[in-house]
């Protein structure tokens, strides 16, 4: 009897020393997890960070690209201007008005540097504006390819008409054109002025919608 009872108090008093032990595998089991948990957390959010910042800078160095060329191109405008003595018709001017918007929306686009919707949208508004531009700048070298019975006389200043016409007869006139606008004077490679303005807005048309499907593209990835 005396054996039996001081074995039943030595289990009792282990008893309390294993509950303490099972706890305590317990609670390091629930830290390993939730440590294995984070790990797991963390290996899947970097890539989608990696793959963000990877379509930000992107679509940034792409619109940024836009934005100097735009820059470079009214640069050279103005240098035969100015330098050239190249006076700009009034299509000369509209198409200068289409590169200015151009180069404001990639100047925009460059510092959001939008991901897949923005880039759809972004591009969307760029490609209109580039083909605004190549029509206008198709039109002009339509007119300086007309034979000489059929070029139009030449009409007033544009800020002659701006000054007395509304502003819808005052483009309607300027995209009728006149003598001044089918005048060729610089040349490069065949191409005169408005020849070389419709292939940079068609090449722009197309880096936008370009840049457009390739931050589409990532974000799919």
């Amino acid at each position: 009897m005396p054996a039996s009872h001081a074995h039943r108090a030595a289990q009792a008093s282990a008893q309390p020393h294993r509950l303490r032990h099972g706890t305590t595998r317990i609670a390091d089991l629930n830290v390993r997890r939730a440590r294995f948990a984070r790990m797991r957390g963390r290996d899947e959010v970097l890539p989608l960070q990696r793959e963000f910042m990877s379509s930000k800078s992107t679509s940034r160095l792409g619109y940024g690209l836009g934005f100097v060329a735009c820059l470079a191109l009214l640069g050279f405008g103005l240098y035969l201007q100015y330098y050239e003595y190249q006076d700009p018709c009034p299509l000369c001017i509209l198409q200068r008005v289409a590169f200015i918007a151009l180069g404001a929306v990639f100047l925009v686009a460059a510092l959001h540097g939008p991901r897949r919707i923005g880039s759809i949208v972004y591009g969307g508004l760029l490609f209109v504006i580039a083909g605004s531009g190549a029509a206008i700048a198709a039109r002009h070298v339509w007119l300086q390819h007309l034979p000489r019975n059929q070029i139009p006389e030449c009409g007033p200043g544009l800020e002659y008409m701006l000054e007395r016409l509304p502003l819808g007869q005052v483009l309607e006139k300027i995209l009728k054109g006149s003598g001044e606008c089918a005048e060729v004077g610089w040349t490069f490679l065949g191409l005169s002025i408005a020849g070389w303005a419709l292939f940079c807005f068609i090449a722009l048309g197309a880096w936008a919608a370009l840049i457009a499907f390739m931050v589409a593209r990532r974000a799919s990835q």
